[in-house]
């Protein structure tokens, strides 16, 4: 109990810490669903930032945030169709998302429930848009959700967001340091 307690609360001074070099709203809620949105600055441009993010996810990804406790089971196959998936122990695994739309250094969409969303049967998009400003690139990730959940999807928005910006967080230290 206590190493899941010191987890938590390091997880939440990362969300702190990051919170300076990341912005995160939630752009909308009811009871239907959300839309959550976190923006990032790195380095380098749209085209390199857009290969980071789909190439690295394994490197960048929050393992907390996994179902097999490994990042490194993560990866993202951006064709059409392809997959944003994890390799379970014992050969399983799990799709996350499904590419919908690429447009290498401009934008990733994916749909798919993440996490417990998934089992609840609600439909995700998420729209990943690389923006060159001079010689760093502007990354928003806009995630919407909607369907059926006992006591409404609006009351999760705020942890979903508190998710993806420390996803989004963690791929822009990634980037820095490539």
């Amino acid at each position: 109990m206590k190493l899941k307690t010191e987890r938590i609360l390091i997880s939440a001074l990362l969300i702190v810490l990051c919170a300076a070099s990341a912005w995160a709203e939630v752009a909308d809620s009811s009871a239907h669903g959300f839309t959550v949105r976190s923006t990032v600055l790195v380095p380098g441009s749209a085209r390199q930032a857009y290969q980071k993010f789909v190439q690295g996810v394994g490197k960048w990804w929050d393992s907390q945030h996994t179902y097999s406790g490994n990042a490194s089971n993560l990866s993202i196959d951006e064709r059409l169709g392809g997959y944003f998936h994890e390799k379970l122990p014992g050969g399983g695994f799990i799709e996350h998302m499904r590419v919908v739309y690429s447009d290498p250094g401009k934008m990733l969409r994916m749909s798919g429930g993440l996490g417990p969303l998934q089992e609840l049967g609600a439909a995700g998009a998420m729209t990943v848009a690389f923006v060159e400003k001079d010689s760093k690139t502007e990354v928003t990730m806009t995630y919407a959700a909607g369907g059926h959940m006992k006591g409404g999807l609006g009351s999760i928005a705020g942890i979903v967001n508190k998710v993806l910006a420390l996803q989004l967080s963690h791929f822009q230290a990634y980037a820095e340091k490539k």
